[in-house]
């Protein structure tokens, strides 16, 4: 299959990688509307989580599609990075790409297995590519059975049991440092939807009361009314927050660093010898690392989170190999559809030059009748609509058969019928054959 994904993840870059590369939602138009205009790119997608950056897209030539991709990835707002890209890139060709989405859309991939957050976000890159209008047949098709997947996988297996993501993960890890933590103060840092689940999870964990503190008040404000407990803060009162927190779980959409050292060590010179937990769950990371290193202060980043939910995952990976049956269901289901597109031109042309010829003789046969009656004209367009289908129906049948099981076999009698016929079909049967080439070389 000419598809191919291009990114880095968790299994191949460190945060401090994966951030540099991250894109402001904001910003996320603007660079599919870039990414479109590589020659080699037919479509495209990308998909953004705090755990991965993927670009999925259809191309026309293998070697050239990849190095614009990677290209774009290089260059597109990034500017000079100090380290060679290629060495946290992986690139995935055909069925491993079609694959790896359906394993990422089921949690199969995630940083936690099976984390309920992942499927919104498939759904978002969905979404974001259509508004760019970046995406095409094929990519419309794979993120619609990738979303399919993800559902069934929840609907039909346990691989979204013990509720757990980022956000919860959080929240354990500062359970596991504090052992409890009922007397603690806290302050969470943004009110997006990690914040959200942070607030939600402490309540659960029976915290008495928390500091929601947000660059817009309002957010804060709506989080705090529906979680039904806590406090608001703006930003520029932060300081005054930390001094008095025990613990920090910051999330924010921010592309610099919040928690900085002049900041924290600001609020731990107000408090020496009290302890300050922060958990940062952003990417672009809230925290600076520097800031580890002030007396007194335990920083955690999203990347050591890893092993902090490891043993509450049992159920999820008893889940696994029915979610790979589902995925291979999915894969062979997109496969067939993939393959059948050699027919669909076939037919289309087949059928609309057969239509034109009988609409052509019935409009001669009326003309030299002219004393027919509506229901006798009506009589004769039917009549002749079913002989037409009637003949073209076993070749139509045979075709999408033969573009699904035996492709060679099936561009044989594209070509047969492009000649017979004078369907016009060259240039579609040319294209395709170095992509089928290409997809029967990866399986």
């Amino acid at each position: 299959m000419p598809i191919v994904c291009v990114g880095l993840s968790h299994h191949t870059a460190p945060v401090e990688v994966r951030e540099r590369h991250a894109f402001a939602p904001a910003r996320m138009a603007e660079a599919l509307v870039a990414l479109r205009d590589y020659e080699a790119v037919r479509e495209a997608a990308m998909l953004q989580t705090c755990g991965r950056l993927e670009i999925y897209a259809e191309i026309d030539d293998y070697e050239a599609g990849v190095a614009q991709i990677k290209s774009f990835l290089t260059n597109f707002r990034h500017g000079t990075t100090g380290y060679d890209i290629e060495s946290f890139l992986y690139t995935l060709l055909g069925r491993q790409a079609v694959e790896h989405l359906f394993r990422v859309a089921t949690g199969l991939d995630s940083m936690l297995i099976g984390e309920a957050e992942i499927l919104g976000q498939v759904k978002d890159a969905y979404v974001q590519a259509q508004h760019a209008q970046s995406l095409g047949k094929i990519l419309h098709r794979l993120f619609r059975d990738a979303l399919k997947a993800g559902k069934t996988a929840r609907a039909q297996t346990r691989i979204g049991d013990e509720s757990s993501s980022i956000a919860t993960a959080a929240v354990d890890a500062a359970k596991a440092h504090f052992g409890s933590l009922g007397g603690t103060s806290i302050v969470v840092i943004g009110a997006g939807k990690m914040g959200r689940l942070a607030v939600k999870r402490l309540r659960q964990e029976g915290v008495a009361n928390v500091i929601v503190a947000n660059r817009t008040a309002a957010r804060a404000r709506e989080l705090v009314a529906e979680a039904g407990f806590g406090e608001v803060m703006e930003l520029p009162g932060l300081v005054d927050a930390l001094a008095l927190a025990d613990l920090v779980v910051a999330s924010t959409g921010a592309s610099h660093f919040i928690l900085n050292a002049d900041r924290v060590g600001e609020a731990m010179a107000r408090r020496p010898e009290r302890p300050l937990f922060v958990v940062d769950i952003a990417v672009p990371r809230d925290a600076d690392p520097a800031i580890a290193e002030i007396p007194n202060v335990t920083l955690v980043d999203i990347d050591g989170l890893k092993s902090v939910v490891d043993e509450k995952l049992g159920a999820r990976r008893d889940a696994i190999p029915e979610v790979e049956e589902i995925i291979e269901e999915c894969i062979a289901g997109f496969g067939e559809w993939y393959r059948s597109r050699i027919a669909v031109p076939v037919i289309e042309m087949l059928t609309q030059k057969a239509e034109a010829l009988r609409a052509a003789e019935v409009e001669r046969l009326f003309a030299r009748c002219p004393d027919l009656t509506e229901r006798e004209r009506l009589l004769i367009a039917g009549m002749t609509t079913t002989i037409v289908s009637k003949l073209l129906h076993s070749v139509i049948l045979k075709i999408r058969q033969k573009a699904t099981i035996d492709r060679e076999q099936a561009l044989s009698h594209a070509r047969v019928l492009d000649e017979l016929f004078e369907l016009e079909l060259a240039d579609h049967i040319a294209n395709l054959v170095p992509l089928e080439t290409l997809a029967r070389a990866d399986e």
